[in-house]
């Protein structure tokens, strides 16, 4: 019965000496949640996302796959309980540089264009983050149009 609080409670109190490693987890976690949130928004939701989230995640973070598997859950698990996107962005506006931001932009560009239809959600979510990110509009459309650039079209 307690563990939910106690969980609660963990996510705004961090103990002393929790240092760079738990930034990198929080921002891991805060990318991971952003992805998996493009990825949610789609009303057809497909396995070439879900490879595109693990692809990008794999390069970005260098992560094991048993790393890269629990990321995964915690991310989807959070995606679904998060009521707002600020303490994810607040992080990344923190610690990430303005082409870390940028990027961050591109790889959920690249989960959106991953099935080859961009839907309306997740175009208005990927334009709400770069917003919260302080990402410029020019900066928003290059990463658009290299993540379109970049995407491959599908064999059917």
């Amino acid at each position: 019965m307690l563990s939910p609080l106690k969980a609660l409670l963990s996510q705004f109190f961090m103990p002393d000496g929790g240092g760079a490693m738990d930034d990198t987890r929080s921002l891991q976690l805060s990318t991971a949640v952003l992805l998996v949130e493009v990825m949610r928004a789609d009303t057809h939701l497909t396995d070439i996302e879900r490879t595109t989230i693990r692809q990008v995640l794999r390069s970005k973070f260098a992560l094991s796959e048993e790393e890269l598997a629990q990321l995964l859950a915690r991310a989807q698990d959070t995606a679904q309980t998060a009521n707002d996107y600020f303490r994810f962005t607040s992080a990344m506006n923190e610690q990430f540089t303005q082409p870390e931001k940028i990027q961050v932009i591109e790889h959920m560009w690249e989960v959106a264009y991953a099935d080859g239809h961009i839907d309306a959600n997740e175009n208005h979510l990927i334009s709400k983050i770069a917003g919260l990110l302080h990402v410029t509009h020019g900066e928003y459309i290059a990463a658009k149009m290299h993540a379109k650039a970049a995407s491959q079209p599908l064999n059917v």
